[in-house]
């Protein structure tokens, strides 16, 4: 009996620190997400990806809540829908974790080597500019311009500023030509809206089966991999872009999301 009560206690408190934890998440999330969705120019698709972060992190809270009480097997008449549902709940969260620890491992890895071919990929303007995920991206892209200028960027990314009418793809090639980038070492994608579709009209630029350098933000290097190998590349160099360390946490959030999304696309 001495045994059952202590169980019960330590199950308690780690239910009441995951509970906080989940708590903790979904509120710094919110502080991240929604000053990106008054200015981003893609507010639909980021207010999308908050709702579907907002759904997962209620799927940890019910979790963390069983853990506290088993609520989910405690009424005899529910007691297999509570088990279905605690398998469910179990397996996101299991896979919330892969895909959370895949995207920051990914993060970690850079192999970029001599290239003809750089794709750059955009994201989703802020009030007309570049966010500073994406200035760092560009910012990489020069970097390995010059360690080799005979490389072409390819410039991938459209979804065009409501105000200015320029596509992510535009603006990058404005700042590299800026930097001293001349327009015969760039290419652009303009009329892509995702990653993936960004990979499938890149690959009908150039040959998918020649070395290419993908140079995106850390946080997305794992899934941007991925998504090239689903539109056919097969010789890929990873260039990661640093990214604000504050955001981190909210951008892995997003990967995982549209990774779990993923399982049932791709």
């Amino acid at each position: 009996m001495q045994r059952s009560h202590s169980g019960s206690k330590i199950r308690k408190i780690i239910g009441d620190i995951l509970t906080a934890m989940v708590i903790v998440l979904m509120v710094y999330l919110s502080f991240i997400m929604f000053p990106r969705i008054a200015a981003s120019s893609r507010k639909g698709t980021v207010s999308f990806y908050y709702v579907l972060e907002m759904t997962v992190c209620l799927f940890l809270l019910l979790l963390s809540l069983d853990v506290r009480s088993g609520f989910l097997a405690k009424n005899e008449k529910l007691r297999i829908p509570g088990w279905i549902a605690r398998i469910i709940v179990t397996a996101l969260t299991l896979l919330v974790i892969f895909f959370g620890a895949k995207a920051t491992a990914g993060s970690m890895i850079s192999n970029a080597g001599k290239a003809d071919h750089v794709i750059v990929l955009g994201m989703a303007l802020e009030n007309g500019k570049p966010s500073k995920d994406l200035q760092s991206r560009i910012d990489t892209a020069y970097r390995y311009y010059e360690e080799h200028p005979d490389a072409k960027l390819i410039l991938a990314g459209g979804n065009p500023d409501p105000e200015t009418g320029m596509s992510e793809a535009a603006v990058m090639k404005q700042l590299l030509k800026e930097k001293g980038v001349p327009d015969v070492n760039m290419m652009i994608e303009d009329h892509s809206s995702y990653t993936v579709e960004n990979f499938r009209n890149t690959a009908a630029m150039i040959n998918p089966h020649e070395p290419v350098v993908i140079v995106s933000s850390n946080y997305h290097m794992d899934r941007a991999v991925r998504m090239a190998e689903v539109a056919g590349f097969t010789d890929i160099m990873r260039l990661p872009a640093p990214s604000d360390a504050l955001y981190f946490g909210a951008n892995v959030m997003w990967e995982v999301t549209a990774d779990i999304i993923g399982l049932f696309i791709f």
